[in-house]
């Protein structure tokens, strides 16, 4: 089984269940570009050849749909689901951008965060006959959190990316000081 690793970081789409569970247990939804689906798709052929053998009645199987769509307003995009519960054998490791597991089930990676994943494509036979691929994840990096409430937290922020955050205002400028003599003290009428 082949290990596709993103490259890039892929935007996290839809509702989220990644540290701890929701109602029907784990659950990783993302936006992919066609790149990887894809190697998914190539991959899923012989996939689906290894699961009509081991079929009780191979004539009579019937294919699950692959657990990736495109997105119908972005033609080459792609939304690609995970899921697991607690017990299953691939439970995904959780990391930051260091490498550092991320164990607090209270961090917020929710919609809009940006994660590059670790997965791979299994092969399953349904007892009822149909066949099909899943996607197992190996591991999760969380690169950027979007809170929910709007914030984003890129983790260590460049000068640059500081001074697209608050733009620019009249004041201090370490190139041109501008240094007053006498400090101005606050009289006790001054209002804040």
């Amino acid at each position: 089984m082949q290990t596709h690793v993103t490259k890039n970081p892929v935007l996290l789409e839809g509702f989220q269940a990644i540290l701890k569970p929701g109602e029907w247990g784990y659950k990783l939804s993302v936006l992919m570009k066609d790149d990887i689906v894809k190697e998914l798709e190539e991959e899923r052929e012989g996939a689906l050849e290894w699961a009509k053998s081991k079929a009780k009645n191979p004539k009579r199987v019937s294919i699950k749909p692959e657990p990736w769509e495109e997105v119908e307003s972005q033609p080459g995009m792609y939304q690609v689901k995970f899921s697991w519960r607690d017990g299953d054998k691939f439970i995904p490791v959780v990391v930051d951008t260091e490498g550092t597991q991320i164990t607090d089930k209270e961090t917020p990676i929710y919609n809009g965060s940006k994660v590059k994943i670790a997965f791979f494509q299994k092969p399953y036979v349904l007892p009822t006959g149909d066949i099909g691929t899943s996607l197992k994840l190996k591991a999760i990096q969380v690169v950027s959190l979007n809170s929910g409430a709007g914030v984003v937290d890129d983790g260590d922020l460049s000068a640059e990316d500081a001074a697209k955050l608050f733009g620019s205002t009249t004041g201090f400028k370490v190139e041109e000081p501008n240094v007053d003599a006498a400090p101005s003290s606050l009289e006790e009428d001054d209002d804040f």
